[in-house]
């Protein structure tokens, strides 16, 4: 069996002889630094608990919709990659439709991580496709029974400093409680709040979602008012228990500052479910304004991911849920959204605002734009479908003319595949000391310079944007 490509030391590297040693040493200045994840959706109840991890196709296959979308689109019905319930498909043979389609996988940047976890956390040795289904899955499982392959073990391993999770708003922070006071426990595992079903009026559950809120955290208020209390309350619960920011899934960055009146009047007829498609639209976009000024408040960092059509093919969603692989990127429209956040908010000090897109025509038109003359506004990193190597070199090039690098929030790996962590951080790296080694090959950053740059990009930034 020949090595597999993932254990290259070049890979992602330029092709230019000489480009490629500029980042050879550029990486080598980032390579070991530990890893900052300030967004991701990893449960801290498995660090707490250090719970053994299931069986190959239960943790590479069936919860990464990255990997069952790209299956499907080539034929294979969902009910084959599905493990757990009573009619699930037994895990070696979901395994081995994973390995059958293997090769499909060839240039996407899931290809990339798998190919890496492969080799540098589970020593396959050898690349996937020259073994056999079955001989990849026993390699596998071996490997996760072993007594030091544990999340608490991996995640000293990986050179984890800070790991942020998202949680629900009433979650009571139990596990992140119990790690922040084990004194055996040496990294940080961050809550983050995140209040989307407590904000969007047409989320199925939001009516309900507000009344466990506001009994639990209204101060015995009601109505519109017990409700932002009940959100300043949980918030300052979450900053109590390490919390340093506050992450906003919405379908657009609208914003809007509504009067009171105005904004009472839509909550009370929203509690009657008589509220129009208009009116669920302004309430979010006020509630998405009210979670900036209470950021300004409370110091959380504000993230928003807009710009996914969820769910797009219902029939899917009816039979498995959310999750599911069929949510697609849609044109997102930030200068004219954000304003009314950014009129009031963009300038004021310790407000840190970090915006993230699915659509990257706006890269360079509007963020970075906005990030290079609002001190509060800074560059998510590319996410989602755009965390690929071209990608991220594209975002790179679109953005740094105009904001530079100090406007980037570092990399956000945004997974729930704890094992993928260290690839996904190692393939950022590698794409950031190419586009610098570019720069450099090209006398236009000093190759001391770049070096400062990287170090900066890598560590100092999300330190800096996440206020770490």
């Amino acid at each position: 069996m020949s090595q597999s490509i993932a254990a290259n030391p070049d890979r992602l590297l330029p092709a230019d002889p000489g480009t490629r040693s500029i980042a050879r040493d550029l990486l080598a200045r980032v390579q070991d630094l530990p890893i900052i994840s300030p967004h991701g959706h990893v449960d801290a109840a498995v660090i707490e608990h250090n719970t053994p991890f299931p069986d190959p196709a239960a943790l590479l296959v069936s919860p990464d919709h990255y990997v069952t979308r790209l299956i499907h689109a080539n034929g294979a019905s969902l009910d084959k990659l599905r493990a757990g319930g009573p009619t699930a498909p037994e895990s070696r043979e979901i395994w081995r439709t994973f390995v059958e389609a293997w090769p499909l996988f060839e240039g996407t940047a899931s290809g990339y991580w798998l190919r890496h976890q492969f080799d540098s956390v589970f020593n396959l040795g050898a690349d996937l496709g020259e073994m056999s289904a079955d001989a990849s899955y026993d390699a596998i499982a071996a490997k996760l029974v072993e007594p030091g392959f544990r999340p608490r073990q991996l995640f000293k391993d990986f050179n984890i400093e800070v790991l942020a999770t998202t949680d629900d708003p009433l979650d009571t922070l139990a596990s992140h409680k119990t790690i922040a006071e084990d004194s055996t426990f040496n990294g940080r595992v961050l809550p983050t709040f995140r209040p989307d079903a407590y904000l969007n009026i047409a989320h199925p559950t939001w009516s309900a979602n507000v009344d466990r809120l506001v009994e639990t955290a209204g101060d015995g208020a009601s109505g519109y008012a017990g409700y932002i209390t009940a959100l300043e309350n949980r918030r300052r619960y979450f900053v109590e228990h390490g919390a340093v920011s506050a992450d906003h899934g919405v379908a657009t960055p609208a914003t809007l500052k509504l009067d009171r009146a105005e904004a009472e009047r839509i909550f009370e007829i929203a509690r009657a479910g008589k509220a129009t498609a208009e009116d669920r639209n302004t309430f979010e976009a006020h509630m998405m304004y009210q979670m900036g000024r209470m950021s300004v408040e409370d110091g959380l960092v504000m993230t928003i991911h807009p710009g996914s059509f969820r769910n797009h093919h219902t029939p899917t969603f009816e039979a498995f849920g959310a999750d599911t692989g069929h949510d697609i990127p849609v044109a997102t429209n930030y200068t004219e959204a954000i304003r009314p956040l950014l009129q009031d908010f963009g300038t004021a000090k310790d407000f840190h605002l970090v915006l993230f897109t699915l659509d990257e025509t706006v890269f360079s038109r509007e963020l970075a734009p906005l990030a290079g003359f609002y001190p509060s506004v800074y560059l998510g990193a590319p996410w989602w479908f755009l965390d690929a190597p071209d990608a991220m070199l594209r975002f790179r090039s679109a953005v740094t003319e105009t904001a530079g690098f100090s406007r980037s929030s570092g990399f956000i790996d945004d997974t729930r595949a704890f094992c993928s962590i260290p690839a996904r951080h190692d393939a950022s790296r590698r794409i950031e000391a190419s586009f610098l080694a570019r720069l450099v090959a090209e006398h236009r950053v000093s190759e001391d310079r770049a070096h400062e740059i990287i170090v900066d990009t890598v560590d100092s930034s999300p330190r800096r944007v996440f206020k770490l």
